[in-house]
């Protein structure tokens, strides 16, 4: 482990500061899941007292959610370590076999979850934009293959506002999946070399997952990754239409609360453009711990190893809605959206920003 991450790890190991924060230590109860013992695992580690493979498996406990991090007030980075400890895994080839599993198969298909085939009616609307234009929407892996209706419904919203795109009917992955799995391997950036080589031929690129928007706006420039085209995400997109008038709105007076994708919130910065969307179709309120404080609520990747817990940390982020005095959420994440669905409940109704828009 580099000496930054050690002196990063040695100065977590004895602090709670961010306890409250963890999705997936809320979730839990658990102390292990909590950013304290994780350093302090790996604290062990550095030290020869184990090896790495002991307290592997607690460190893909965590989401990288960057909660504790933003609640740092000293300025330690417990997902630097995470991600730097993953990547050490990888290469000293003790990763957890489910990881491994998922890791060859975002290899061998481009998604973690192993699946080529794409849904019909998702293939039919995707047809009717393959022709080349100067403006490609990127729809990401998990939309693509988990959740097709979302991605159905993003590309009809940019048909309402009469835009001019493309959807890549061969879509290569963004390296968002590896990114989170094996952080920056050699195997990751070479998958985000060959994405940026696809888009290169585009002057903007419309991201509609917030996972992948991260990836392309942070990590490729961070790891020299060379994406030429502008990169825009798909909240920011139609937050523009809505101000030039090509996309048109009717607000209907119905209160929701946004939940934040920290990809979004915290990682880019981008708070207010998903609002101006929300605040123009509906009334915009706000959740308990919103914007850069905001509480993750699951997605489909870590559902693959622990979908029990990451079904609690949805049904917790409902709970904060309820909390507010909330009946309906919306949300600009494919993979929050797909974790909030998935608990049966119906007092809070969850809708993404797309069916916002759509009116659906």
């Amino acid at each position: 482990m580099t000496e930054k991450s050690k002196k990063h790890v040695d100065s977590c190991r004895f602090c709670w500061m961010c306890r409250h924060i963890c999705p997936i230590g809320n979730a839990t109860g658990l102390e292990r899941n909590t950013a304290r013992a994780r350093a302090l695992g790996l604290s062990m580690v550095n030290r020869g007292t184990f090896g790495l493979s002991e307290v592997i498996d607690n460190v893909y406990e965590c989401a990288c959610c960057g909660a504790c991090t933003k609640e740092c007030v000293t300025g330690w980075d417990p997902v630097m370590f995470v991600k730097e400890a993953r990547l050490d895994a990888a290469m000293d080839g003790v990763l957890p076999e489910c990881i491994n599993v998922l890791v060859d198969n975002c290899l061998e298909t481009g998604n973690t979850y192993g699946l080529t085939e794409v849904d019909a009616a998702l293939a039919e609307v995707m047809g009717r934009h393959a022709e080349k234009t100067d403006v490609v929407l990127f729809l990401g892996v998990d939309a693509t293959y988990k959740v097709p209706e979302a991605a159905v419904n993003a590309i009809k919203v940019l048909e309402k506002a009469g835009v001019s795109f493309t959807v890549l009917e061969n879509e290569p992955a963004s390296g968002q999946q590896l990114e989170y799995l094996i952080s920056a391997a050699n195997e990751t950036k070479e998958q985000m070399n060959t994405c940026a080589e696809a888009l290169n031929g585009f002057a903007k690129v419309v991201v509609f997952d917030p996972q992948d928007a991260k990836v392309f706006k942070r990590e490729y420039k961070e790891w020299g990754v060379e994406l030429k085209a502008e990169v825009v995400t798909f909240t920011t997109y139609l937050a523009e239409l809505l101000e030039k008038g090509e996309l048109t709105a009717v607000n209907s007076g119905k209160a929701v609360v946004y939940q934040d994708p920290f990809q979004l919130s915290r990682d880019l910065a981008e708070i207010e453009e998903p609002r101006k969307v929300i605040s123009a179709y509906a009334v915009c309120n706000e959740m308990l711990c919103f914007g850069k404080d905001t509480m993750w609520a699951g997605n489909l990747l870590m559902k693959e190893w622990m979908p029990d817990v990451i079904a609690r940390v949805a049904v917790d982020r409902i709970n904060n809605a309820k909390g507010v005095g909330a009946d309906t959420i919306v949300t600009a994440s494919v993979s929050e959206y797909a974790s909030l669905k998935a608990v049966e409940q119906a007092e809070v109704k969850i809708i993404s920003l797309e069916e916002l828009v759509l009116g659906e």
